[in-house]
């Protein structure tokens, strides 16, 4: 399925399966996906697309610009040596914090994650996207004092912002240039 933009063409794919609801997303492949339940026939899914155009358009334009303001990224994935680099380059900002937070993580580690920067889990294992290596030092550190602060405060509650505030107190601007240059978070 496709929806004319201008001169330029978005792509719609139609994604079936057992949900209840529709629902509309667009990551940074710029394709859109249309989540649809079995059900749904073709027709009801073009009147879902047309009432929802106008949105689709503007968020399409808007991951469009966000792609093309993102700096380069390294492709394909790092050397052994590089990631190498890498894991001792974030590792080492991990220490750094977990002494200044006084929070202490168990495992670290550094991989090729698609739609995440970092990770923090029950067990209090952290993990990093490598391409945060290659993003600037403050924004490295704010991702690493935000998974650190989950080792306290597992959700994002004013408790848990209040702490990345601490220690980070312009985080608000760091999060905001992430969105802007790298994507959620």
């Amino acid at each position: 399925m496709q929806l004319r933009d201008g001169s330029s063409v978005i792509e719609i794919q139609v994604i079936r399966s057992d949900r209840k609801t529709l629902a509309l997303e667009i990551k940074d492949d710029l394709i859109v996906r249309a989540r649809i339940p079995r059900h749904v026939t073709d027709r009801q899914l073009r009147e879902f697309v047309a009432k929802n155009e106008e949105w689709i358009r503007r968020k399409h334009r808007a991951m469009r610009e966000k792609v093309a303001r993102r700096p380069a990224m390294p492709r394909p994935l790092p050397t052994k040596e590089e990631q190498q680099e890498i894991l001792e380059k974030i590792v080492g900002r991990v220490r750094h914090y977990e002494e200044v937070m006084g929070l202490f993580c168990n495992r670290i580690t550094v991989r090729d994650q698609k739609t995440r920067w970092g990770s923090c889990s029950s067990k209090g294992n952290l993990n990093f996207n490598y391409r945060l290596a290659y993003m600037p030092p403050a924004i490295l550190d704010y991702v690493v004092v935000h998974e650190l602060a989950h080792l306290r405060h597992m959700d994002h509650s004013k408790e848990f912002w209040a702490l990345v505030g601490v220690y980070l107190p312009d985080y608000k601007e760091r999060r905001k240039w992430l969105k802007e240059h790298g994507g959620e978070y």
